[in-house]
Parts: structure tokens; sequence; C-alpha cells
């Protein structure tokens, strides 16, 4: 396993496979020009033809194909909901066949810049660009800051450009007043998969419309090539005055600034002390390996570190083998990707449910000497999503089945329960709340939550029996954020009660100088608001920093693990005591993942012809649901006519007690007196996700499971209430609708540049 490939080396057996499988399936053509030569650490002139425009072919040896590039990356800026994300050639980065490439980085970047400076002038503008530990990201942050350098645009990045969380970037981008920031990630996506998720000057992911702005740049820039013939783009020196490592390294990358922050919050005395008592360890699955290097330094600096365990610290793009094997999940030999989303679940040969990523992980063996009651941390590479575990007895099992967890099978007579993040997030501000109570601090102000219309509905009936306001919103932590600003806008406007619409569009009146206590989505990432108004170096004002945080996560997970400790609780009877308390009926929460092809699948040509019937089979189950919930808000087609089309469609489910149908922004919601369902299309790929929560876990993954995998194919009854006009518009009308909601009461307060000399001393 010494072969190199590209300079790669492969670190097993099953990554050597990959590598071999990338670069056989990679065209000389393609190898022998790299087109950009980052080894050249002088400046970079780069020269983009009208050749590269068009397609590879012997009559156009220099073509790219960019414009089709270019139309692909577009669409998927106009949905995506976490960053530009796609497949890359892990071996040779700059092919522009894949999605992320280095040209198109360039591009994009290039595009951002002219963006900035026209928005903004071209003095004093700053920005930071991080990443985490994917294949080619130190690549593309060169290419990132490099390219803004040489726009003018000053550039942080870490000390040695060095790994950092997603969340620290967000951070840094509104404590320092930052003009936004770059960050390199697909979150828990499979290894191949990369993007550049951007952070705008809160530290909130961009929302489409500003995606738009610089992707209907890059089109004007490949006009201008069409009509003069070229158009160069330069990269700065490496070590351009503008690109700066060392001011991050003064303020030791953010961790001191953060760690004040944490300590305003979560990371209270109280749960201090509570970690502190704690006689187990706790271990930290660090995926990807990318977390231990801030994380360790947070948990020293708090002094709990000895309370914690490590499993994997090494950062490995191919994530320790996680979430990877040599055959699909119908047992046909290939290399296939689970990625590194632990609550993923897949069938084996026996139909049988079960954890794939978390079979991936040994603990059978990497957990045989830790006791019953271990609480395992798993947390993804960017650091952002967490997802909660623990030992407990086999004996257990009956409970923890009437209870609605998961589990799997350790040996030796123990189980891991697999919490997913609607439980272990329901414990989590349950527990938060209860400090706020008894400190006083609950009552100082109104409280409310944010949460994703996919998350639990325990969570809603939670906040009614606790008095605090739910905001939903669609999926995405940058909807959350959008909320944020949003109720921000108004506190500053003056003494008078917030109101806030939601997705469904219900005015939610959080009262006056309201206060998020939790902020948060089904699939792992969370928030805590601030009870003090975070402010940053300009005077900026927040309620609550604008992405999700695992660091966060774990200090209070970690602190409620330890209250449960001394008085001789786990967490599964800790939530059924929550249940319990708070008359809780919705107890259980399912996701399905249908996805449509292998996105492993390492030959392009497959990889796009097998993306594109995916995503046409997931656009017709989103607009067989997504058509009568748009007309049922016109008025064009009434619920009982509704529930006619559904059961005549789906004969072996009972829809006679569905209550509504609504579109809730990027997916349709199906609202019984029982249950919810939820369809919606995935953001990035060609995928659908069938969300349920209620009170029968059978019924509600039932009901997942059969409109989640539906064919989307129309019936004599569904035609007969549904125009063939309505259903083509109705993608059109429900963006539009999106966009209403987006826009309404929008905290559009222009970004001001501060003197960075006075606030940073730069």
């Amino acid at each position: 396993m010494d072969s190199k490939f590209n300079g790669n080396v492969p670190t097993c057996e099953l990554e050597q496979k990959l590598f071999i499988s990338v670069d056989e399936k990679t065209p000389d053509y393609i190898k022998n020009n790299p087109l950009i030569d980052l080894n050249d650490k002088q400046e970079i002139i780069f020269r983009l033809k009208k050749e590269h425009l068009g397609p590879y072919s012997e009559q156009n040896p220099q073509g790219l194909d960019l414009w089709e590039w270019f139309r692909n990356y577009a669409k998927e800026a106009e949905v995506s909901t976490a960053g530009i994300r796609g497949p890359q050639n892990i071996l040779y980065p700059h092919d522009t066949r894949f999605p992320i490439n280095l040209i198109g980085v360039m591009l994009a970047t290039h595009a951002k810049a002219l963006v900035a400076k026209e928005n903004y002038g071209t003095d004093n503008l700053l920005k930071l660009v991080g990443s985490e530990v994917r294949y080619n990201s130190k690549k593309f942050l060169d290419v990132i800051a490099r390219v803004q350098a040489a726009e003018g645009i000053k550039t942080l990045t870490p000390f040695e450009r060095k790994t950092i969380p997603i969340w620290l970037a967000s951070f840094l981008a509104f404590k320092l007043d930052l003009l936004g920031g770059e960050y390199i990630t697909s979150s828990h996506g499979i290894s191949v998969k990369n993007a550049t998720k951007d952070l705008n000057s809160q530290g909130s992911q961009y929302l489409p419309e500003e995606s738009m702005q610089f992707v209907n740049k890059i089109r004007e820039i490949f006009e201008l090539v069409e009509k003069n013939g070229f158009y160069e783009i330069k990269l700065a020196a490496e070590d351009d005055i503008l690109i700066d490592e060392k001011y991050m390294q003064t303020i030791n990358d953010g961790i001191d600034l953060y760690m004040e922050y944490l300590k305003s919050g979560v990371a209270s005395d109280f749960n201090i002390e509570m970690i502190k008592s704690l006689k187990n360890k706790i271990v930290i699955e660090n995926v990807g390996g990318s977390a231990y290097r801030t994380l360790s330094k947070l948990l020293n600096k708090l002094g709990i570190s000895d309370k914690f365990d490590w499993f994997n610290i090494e950062e490995d793009p191919f994530f320790h083998s996680i979430g990877k094997y040599d055959c699909d999940p119908k047992g046909n030999k290939c290399f296939y990707d689970y990625s590194v989303d632990a609550t993923v679940l897949s069938k084996d040969k026996n139909g049988k449910s079960y954890f794939p990523v978390i079979k991936s992980l040994n603990y059978d063996k990497k957990l045989a000497e830790y006791p019953i009651g271990t609480v395992v941390f798993i947390t993804d590479p960017d650091h952002d999503r967490l997802t909660v575990a623990q030992v407990e007895s086999a004996q257990n099992l009956s409970r923890l089945n009437k209870l609605g967890v998961d589990t799997v099978e350790l040996g030796a007579g123990r189980v891991l329960v697999v919490y997913t993040a609607n439980q272990s997030f329901l414990m989590i501000m349950d527990f938060w709340t209860k400090q706020l109570k008894e400190t006083g601090s609950f009552e100082k102000t109104p409280k409310f939550i944010i949460k994703t219309t996919a998350s639990a509905k325990s969570w809603d009936e939670w906040a009614q029996n606790n008095g605090v306001k739910v905001v939903n919103v669609p999926v995405g932590f940058k909807e959350i954020a959008n909320i944020m600003k949003k109720v921000e806008k108004q506190i500053i406007d003056g003494n008078k009660e917030v109101v806030i619409t939601d997705i469904f569009g219900n005015d939610i009146n959080l009262g006056k100088n309201p206060r998020v206590i939790f902020a948060g989505e089904e699939s792992g990432g969370m928030i805590i608001g601030a009870e003090d108004i975070i402010t940053s170096k300009a005077g900026r004002k927040a309620i609550a920093m604008r992405e999700k945080s695992a660091t966060e996560a774990i200090i209070v997970a970690s602190a409620l693990v330890g209250e449960l400790e001394t008085s001789g609780m786990t967490l599964s009877e800790n939530l059924e005591r929550v249940f319990n308390e708070n008359k809780i009926v919705a107890r259980y929460d399912v996701r399905e993942d249908i996805a449509y092809y292998n996105e492993s699948e390492p030959d392009i040509r497959k990889l796009k012809q097998a993306k594109i019937e995916g995503e046409a089979k997931r656009t017709k189950n989103d607009l067989f649901y997504l058509t009568p919930a748009v007309m049922h808000k016109e008025g064009k087609i009434k619920l009982e006519a509704i529930k006619e089309i559904l059961s005549d469609t789906f004969k072996e489910l009972n829809f006679s007690n569905l209550i509504d149908v609504k579109f809730v922004g990027d997916g349709t919601y199906l609202l019984f007196d029982d249950k919810f369902i939820e369809i919606r299309p995935s953001g990035t790929d060609a995928k659908t996700k069938a969300y349920g929560a209620g009170n029968s876990k059978e019924d509600v993954l039932r009901f997942a499971r059969v409109l989640g995998n539906y064919s989307g194919d129309l019936n004599e009854t569904y035609v007969k209430y549904i125009s063939d006009d309505d259903y083509k518009t109705a993608k059109a009308k429900s963006l539009e609708d999106y966009r209403v909601f987006t826009d309404k009461d929008a905290n559009n307060v222009r970004f001001e540049i501060p003197n960075y000399n006075k606030t940073l001393g730069l």
C-alpha cells in the first residue's frame, strides 16, 4: 500500500481500492494538465479561454465544459441547504467534470470578490477562510486566499492553515465583524464530496439569493469570455501581505474568544462542576479527526479534559474507513460510502434494519473494556453535529424498545443505545431550562425555541408545557439564523412585542425582549441562546450564534450525564422521565433516507447519468405531494379531495384523520391528529427524505417508508382533481412562497465595515 496517486498515499486497503478506481477512470488529458500549478508560490495569472467553456474533444483539446459545469452549479445554488456541495476528483482536483473542482472554486471566489467590491468598495475588506479535513481542502483554501488577496481582500487563515470547526469560523465572522468567510466542508457527507460553505457578515450560511449574486457574476464572466475570447484571473503569491495567519495566531485561532462566549452560556459553574463529578469517562468519537485540535484545547481550558477519552485524534480524509464498505446495500461488490451520519439506517440481506456507520465503528471491540453506563458522543468532520449513545445492559431491551430508542448489540449482554437528535436534544433543552429556572433567569425574559419542521413534534409539546414559544422553519441552519436576525431587528427597533411569522404561516408573539434558549434540527445540529446579548468587537448585537456547534452540545450534554450519574439514572430513564413530566404524546420519531444512486461511483459519466435519473425520481416524488399542498393553499382543492387522492394511491394507509397539508419551504408537511409526515427532496443531492413523529413508532415508520419511496406516478383520482398546468407550475409557486417567507420582516440592515485598526488592531 505504498503506491502514490498524484501525491496521495492510501492508508488502508479500502482507500487504495478507491484510489485505483478513481485513477483508472481519470483520462490522461486531465491527469497531464493540472491547469493551475499551486506549487508555484509566486503570483499566478490564469487565462480563462473561450475554448475552456466548451466540452473536450479532439477538435477542442482545451475544452473544460465549463458552461455545463456552471449550469449544474447554478441549479444547486438555487436550492442548496448547506453550501454548494458535490463530488470531486479526490486525486486530480482540477477535474472540471466534477461539480467541485479547483477551477470552479477559483471562479466562484473571484465572482464573490467582485460582488463584495461592488457592494462595499475596494478598501478595508476582511474575510476568513477555514476548512476541515476533506480531500483537497488545503488546496481549495490556498486558491480562495490567493484569489481574494489578488482582488485586494485581506484574508485571515488559521495558524499554519490548519483545520478549525465550522462553528468557530462562523463565530469569528460575527465576533470580528468580518465581511464574511469561506469554509470548506461537506458536513457529514461521503468522503469524496466537498463544498464551499459561504458565510455572510453575520456568520450565517448564505441564503439562495445571496448565492445567486455571485453565480450571476460567473455568468457575466463567461459572457465576456465568449465576446473577447479570454478573461484573466489572478492568484496572489502565497506569502502575499493580504493573506494573514499571524492575527489568528495572536487570538489562538479564536479559541480564547470562544471560551469567553462558552463561559457566559453553557460552560456555567454548575455545568462544569457536574462534568468534574463524572466517575465514568465520556468517549468522544472524533470522525475525521479534525475536531480534536480545537475541542481538546477548550476542554483543557475548562479543566475537564480528564473526563473524556478520544477515538481517532489523527486527521484523515478517509475518515478512518468509517461508513465505508466494499459492497452496496444489495451486496454488489463496489466501493460504497454511507457517509458519516451515525443515525443513517439501512437494511441487511434479510431486510433487518441496522446502522451501517455505527457498525463500521467496531464498538463491540472498542467499547469492550468500558463499563455499562459509558456515554459516547459522535461528532462529524466539521464538528457541528452530535449523536449521543450510551452502553446499557441487554436486560433493558424490552423497556428500551417500548421507549422507542434504537439499539446496537455489543455482545457480552450489552447494547449501545443510539439516540436520535430529536431525543437527545429534547433532554438537553429540558436540562438547560431547569437550570435557567433554578437560577431565576428563566422569568427575566420571554423564552422561545427555533426548530425545523422536520424535527420532533415532542419539542413543540415540551415547549407548550414549559411556557416556551416555538418558531418552525424549513430545514437548514441558515433558516434558523434568519429567524434570529428577524427577532434582533424587532428588539432593536423598540420596546414592543416581537412577532414572527413561522413557515406554517402562524404569527408567533414572542413577547418583549425575548431570548432563544434552544435552536436546532433533527439532523444533529443545535445551539444554545445567550441570556445576555452577544456583542461583536464593533458593537453588533446577537441573541445567539449563527451556526450549530457540537462543542456547545457536548458541554451541556456532558453536564446532563454528570447530573444523571449522581442520581444513578441512564439517559433512557431520563428520556422517559422527560416524556412523562411534560405529558409528551408524540414520543416516537423516524427518518427514512431514500438515495437514488451510488454517490461514490468513481466514473463521472456514470455518476452524472445516475444523478440525473435520480433527480428525476426525486422530483417526481416531490411534485406528487407538493402540488396538492400548493393548490390547497390557493383554495383550488379541498382537504377531502387530497384525502381521496392519497387513499386511492396508498390503499394500505389510513388518511381519515389527516388535518392539513402544507408546503413548508422545502418539503410537504402532512399533519394528522396523531402524527406528522414530511416528504422533502434533498437540497444537496438526488435523495428523498421522509420524516415523521407521532404516538406509534410502527405507524409513523410505515407511513414514512411508503410515502418516501413512492414513485410519484399519477393515477386517475390525482388527475381528476389536479390539472396538468397546476402540476407544472407548483414548484415555481412554492419557491415564490419560500421567498415571501424569507423576506417577510427580514433584517436587511446593511453591514458597515468597521475600522479594523481600531477594533482588531489590524
